[in-house]
C-alpha cells in the first residue's frame, strides 16, 4: 500500500474525481473535522496542527459535498437511527471533534453561508466559562517549550529528562500522553501545574494561547455561552466526554464518568438532548467492547469512531467516519468520502479482525 499511495493520491485518485467516479458509486459517510486555522494563523508545527484545515479548504470541501453529495442534516441523522428517515445513497454528514474556538469563530459562519449544519463533539469541560484548552495540546507545548535535561519523578510516573530533538520529543509526548491518560482530570491538572515549575516555564506561558486573537481561535476550548451561540444557530451538540483521555486507559469508574457526566453537563450547558457521542481518539486501541457498552448505559442514541467503514453496517456505537487532515489531497478526500479509498484498503491489506462488538443499525 505504500508502493501504491503516491500513484492513487497524485495520479489515479485526482483523475477518477474528475470523471465524477467516485459520487457515481459512492456510500452514505460520516466527515469529521478538527476545525479550521483561523485566516492570518501561521503553522509552525505541522504535527501539531495537520488535524486542522484552512479556510479555503473547509470551503472548498463543503461545496463540493453540497453540489455532489447528500448533505443531511444531524436531525435527519438521528431521525434514520431510529428508523423514521431513508438514508440517501450518497449520504454524507458533517461532525467536527474537540470544540475549539475556531468552530464557532472560523466553521460556523462558513457552514451558514453554505445552508449546512454540523454536529459538534465538545467536552464536557466547555459546559463552563473558564477559559481552557485541551490538557494534552497544554502538554505538548509545555514540553516544546520547556528547557531540556529536567526529569521528574510524578506519583508513580517517571519522566525522563526532556529530549532536544523535536521528533524524540514528541514520542516522549505520546508516551506521557499514554500515562496521564489513566488518571483522571483533576490529576492531570495538577501533573500540569507541578511540570510548570520543574521544566522551568513562565508560570504566566499559557496566558498568550488564551488572550491572542490568533491563538485563542486555535487553541482556546468553547465555553458554555459559546456553545449556545452554535445551538441557537442551528448546529447541534454531541459529547467528547469530559476531559478528553483515552478511554481504554481508565478505570471503570473513570471512564463511566467521564461518558455519563459529559451528557449531563452538556444537557444542563445548552437546553438540549445530547444523544450522540464521539470517543477521544477513537480507534480500536482507544475503544473497546466497554466503552461501547458504558455509551449504550449513558443514554446516547450512538457514538462514533474515528476510523473508516461501511456506515450502513455499522453498529450504532461503533460508527464510522472519515478523518479530514490537512495534509490531504483533494482526490484523496473524495475516495476517502465516497469509502472507495477504504475498499481499496481492504482488498489490498489483511482483513482485520475488530474487537468492538456490534450493536446493528435497523
Amino acid at each position: 500500500m505504500r508502493v501504491l499511495s503516491p500513484i492513487l493520491n497524485q495520479v489515479i485518485y485526482p483523475v477518477l474525481g474528475m470523471a465524477g467516479y467516485f459520487r457515481s458509486r459512492a456510500s452514505a459517510s460520516v466527515v469529521t473535522y478538527h476545525g479550521v486555522l483561523p485566516e492570518g494563523y501561521k503553522v509552525r508545527d505541522a504535527f501539531l496542527d495537520d488535524t486542522l484545515i484552512s479556510m479555503d479548504a473547509f470551503r472548498a470541501q463543503i461545496r463540493l459535498l453540497k453540489s455532489n453529495y447528500d448533505v443531511i442534516s444531524p436531525q435527519f441523522f438521528q431521525e434514520w437511527l431510529e428508523g423514521r428517515e431513508v438514508l440517501p445513497k450518497r449520504a454524507v454528514l458533517l461532525t467536527c471533534d474537540d470544540g475549539l474556538l475556531n468552530n464557532l469563530t472560523v466553521m460556523l459562519p462558513l457552514l451558514l453561508e453554505e445552508k449546512l449544519q454540523c454536529l459538534f463533539f465538545v467536552t464536557g469541560s466547555s459546559a463552563g466559562d473558564e477559559p481552557d484548552m485541551l490538557w494534552y495540546i497544554e502538554l505538548y507545548l509545555m514540553m516544546h517549550g520547556a528547557r531540556t535535561g529536567v526529569a521528574m519523578d510524578w506519583r508513580g510516573i517517571r519522566v525522563a529528562a526532556l529530549e532536544s530533538a523535536p521528533e524524540r520529543k514528541r514520542t516522549q509526548w505520546l508516551n506521557l500522553t499514554d500515562e496521564l491518560s489513566r488518571r483522571d482530570a483533576g490529576q492531570r491538572a495538577e501533573f500540569l501545574g507541578e511540570a510548570v515549575q520543574c521544566w522551568g516555564l513562565d508560570p504566566e506561558w499559557k496566558k498568550m494561547y488564551l488572550q491572542d486573537a490568533l491563538l485563542r481561535q486555535r487553541f482556546q476550548l468553547l465555553k458554555g455561552a459559546q456553545l449556545r451561540q452554535l445551538v441557537e444557530a442551528g448546529m447541534n451538540v454531541g459529547a467528547h466526554t469530559m476531559s478528553h483521555p483515552m478511554l481504554s486507559g481508565q478505570t471503570d469508574e473513570f471512564a463511566r464518568k467521564e461518558i455519563a457526566e459529559s451528557k449531563r453537563n452538556l444537557e444542563h450547558a445548552t437546553g438540549r438532548p445530547i444523544w450522540a457521542m464521539a470517543y477521544p481518539y477513537g480507534n480500536p486501541a482507544a475503544v473497546g467492547d466497554r466503552e461501547l457498552k458504558f455509551s449504550q448505559e449513558a443514554g446516547y442514541s450512538c457514538a462514533f469512531m474515528n476510523v473508516p467503514g461501511e456506515l450502513r453496517a455499522a453498529g450504532k456505537f461503533s460508527l464510522p467516519r472519515v478523518h479530514v487532515t490537512a495534509d490531504m489531497s483533494w482526490g484523496l478526500f473524495e475516495a476517502n468520502v465516497s469509502g472507495f479509498h477504504h475498499a481499496i484498503q481492504r482488498r489490498i491489506r489483511p482483513a482485520q479482525v475488530s474487537t468492538v462488538t456490534q450493536f446493528p443499525i435497523r
